[in-house]
């Protein structure tokens, strides 16, 4: 349980101090997250190798097809909403989770490749 929580908190997976990110972006003022190349704390190197995040991508895609059959359910058959506002709820859902998802599918990429040593 504490590995899920330091995946969400973007922690480093070697010390679980360090902070995988130094910004966390902010999509309102169009500011991507930003990925420090090394742990902070115990200088752990976060890629591995050049397009070591390339599989980051497909666990992005997983969360956003996740949230989105998670709304359209509590939107369209909970809350009986129409079709045009669970869409537009959902698109609207979409993009401001995008900065969160990228953080978190990177984090989770991290921690499926880490070895403890």
């Amino acid at each position: 349980m504490s590995s899920v929580l330091q995946v969400l908190k973007c922690k480093c997976p070697n010390c679980k101090k360090g902070n995988i990110f130094s910004n966390l972006g902010n999509l309102l003022f169009f500011r991507a997250p930003k990925m420090n190349s090394t742990c902070n704390t115990c200088n752990f190197k976060f890629e591995k190798e050049p397009g070591f995040f390339f599989g980051a991508m497909f666990v992005s895609y997983a969360l956003v097809v996740a949230e989105m059959v998670a709304s359209v359910v509590l939107l369209r058959f909970l809350l009986g909403l129409s079709f045009v506002y669970v869409i537009a709820s959902v698109l609207i859902m979409v993009l401001l989770l995008s900065t969160f998802n990228f953080r978190i599918s990177r984090s989770i990429w991290i921690y499926m490749f880490y070895k403890n040593n």
